[in-house]
């Protein structure tokens, strides 16, 4: 089996892949890979989720010269979306190369922001056409260094009608750049753009795996109002399950949210690649045996996992690809049994959803997470069943005895005496939940419903502290409860950012903002100006 190390890439790049598990290229990658790195076009027929980006983020970081402060790789891209995840699959892969800056440009953001960036330096620029289109009639982005231009989802820019903006950007490329084109259907007008733009392209054509099981039910929740830890304490609460397999993107997270689950009082345990074989072993035999109920792990070091008792995959972090979504699931459902797989997918990861459920062609259910009654109900039926079971076990006499003994000498109801007890058994913890913490919020419209418009805050997050937009949206939405699409446009500056926000925004929701932490820095927001 191919590793990315016989791909030939840069060492810097093994080392991040090596980090985050991210081991056995995809098909896709396999193929491009080779070809960028020797300075091939490359015509690709790759829907999304097949893990395009680093198929040519990779060979392409490879060449970069972190010397030169010119432009040397464009990426166009038909969504701002899709333009922040490019850019942050850059610059994650390059965060062992110093001196390497990538620049997303998209619609929304002021001019003044990105154009002091540009006069900067920046390697790689990511964005949609429009706004590139705008920048180069402006003179604040040249392409005189460029090396390789890539479209990415170039079918998408046309079913948008930006097929004249990107012919346009194209005409003003240097003559003498590699470029790469990527698209999920082949209409015409892409296939024409193709004979025109690429030079003696290499084809590649990859189809996703469609394979899941029917008696695999797939569900997803929406990132958004509690932190991911306890919405999965709460969706842990109300399934009745036997193991749970739980995939993370690193190493380190399998580690970290493990012994955040065995601090709730659940039987968890990391599996990663940085584990000795025979703890691996002895880990795979507990869960097998039932003295381990859950098991944190990332792709790789759960290749081979076949452990029947295996009934829910949660996937707490979105897969890179669709390929490595159907391997996780797959570990459910197995022996005709049925199988639970359950998906966390962050506002701005919805098109790694659209793109799981279009191969898969399967739609995914979205759930509900369980209310604070519905998590009380269970507590209390559990508890009852706790009382029923030790009940049909028998042995009591001696315990009857005192309880009677106790009754006669105080004068107290039986009733009374086992409510003590109960207590004595739960501890201290308080045995059901208090009110949901979102309760009562308003309703946020979006931005352009919004009487007023937008406010512009500040948050003291910076380029100093490594934020990145995506970084910014991912936050406000997942600690808020604001979609991504009442996020306005974002500026950042060297220590702070500057971000809209509906004018509406009710009070407890803006105090909910001021202690979240972004790459470890209190956004601290206040209204600016």
């Amino acid at each position: 089996m191919t590793s990315f190390r016989d791909l030939k890439l840069a060492e810097p790049l093994i080392q991040v892949l090596d980090e985050i598990g991210y081991e056995t290229p995809t098909p896709i990658q396999s193929q491009a890979i080779p070809l960028l790195l020797n300075g091939r076009d490359i015509l690709g027929h790759a829907p999304t989720g097949t893990g395009k980006t680093a198929a040519f983020a990779l060979p392409l970081l490879s060449a970069i010269n972190v010397q030169n402060k010119n432009i040397q790789v464009l990426t166009l891209t038909p969504t701002r979306e899709l333009a922040i995840q490019v850019a942050e699959a850059f610059q994650h892969y390059a965060s062992h190369i110093k001196g390497f800056h990538v620049l997303p440009v998209y619609g929304g953001q002021e001019y003044g922001g990105q154009i002091r960036q540009l006069k900067r330096g920046v390697q790689v620029v990511v964005g949609t056409p429009g706004r590139l289109m705008d920048h180069m009639r402006k003179g604040t982005l040249k392409l005189g260094g460029l090396k390789a231009v890539v479209l990415d989802e170039a079918d998408e820019m046309l079913r948008m009608g930006f097929i004249d903006e990107v012919e346009w950007i194209l005409e003003q490329t240097p003559a003498k750049r590699q470029m790469a084109l990527f698209s999920a259907t082949m209409p015409k007008q892409v296939e024409r753009i193709a004979r025109r733009y690429l030079n003696d392209p290499a084809e590649i054509s990859i189809k996703a795996r469609t394979a899941t099981a029917e008696t695999i039910r797939q569900r997803y929740w929406q990132v958004s109002g509690l932190h991911k830890l306890d919405a999965l304490t709460r969706i842990l609460e109300v399934e009745t399950f036997d193991a749970i397999l739980m995939f993370v993107r690193t190493k380190t997270a399998t580690a970290e949210l493990a012994e955040k689950l065995e601090a709730r009082g659940y039987a968890a345990a990391a599996m990663n690649g940085d584990m000795a074989q025979k703890h691996r072993e002895q880990t795979v035999e507990r869960l097998k045996k039932g003295s381990l109920d859950i098991l944190v792990a990332t792709d790789v070091a759960a290749r081979g996992l076949d452990v029947d008792r295996i009934s829910h995959v949660i996937n707490y972090d979105v897969p890179y690809d669709t390929e490595a979504y159907i391997h996780r699931i797959g570990r459910t459902g197995r022996a005709g049994r049925s199988g639970d797989a359950i998906l966390f997918v962050a506002p701005r990861e919805r098109r790694m959803l659209a793109a799981i459920e279009k191969a898969t062609r399967q739609k995914i259910e979205q759930m509900v997470l369980p209310s604070t009654e519905a998590v009380n109900n269970k507590r209390i039926a559990d508890f009852k069943q706790t009382i029923t079971d030790t009940l049909g076990q028998g042995e009591l006499g001696f315990m009857q005895g005192l309880v009677e003994q106790y009754r006669q000498e105080h004068d107290v109801p039986a009733v009374e005496i086992a409510a003590a007890l109960a207590k004595m058994t739960i501890g201290d913890k308080p045995m059901l939940l208090g009110p949901d913490k979102n309760t009562g919020k308003a309703r946020i419209k979006p931005v352009r419903d919004v009487e007023g418009g937008a406010k512009r805050y500040r948050i003291e997050v910076g380029h100093v502290h490594g934020v990145k937009p995506g970084n910014i949206v991912g936050a406000i939405a997942n600690e808020s409860g604001l979609d991504g699409e009442h996020i306005g446009s974002i500026e950042i500056e060297a220590e702070y950012s500057l971000v809209d926000l509906p004018a509406g925004m009710p009070k407890d929701i803006f105090m909910d903002l001021k202690n979240v932490k972004i790459c470890g820095q209190a956004m601290n927001i206040s209204l600016h100006g």
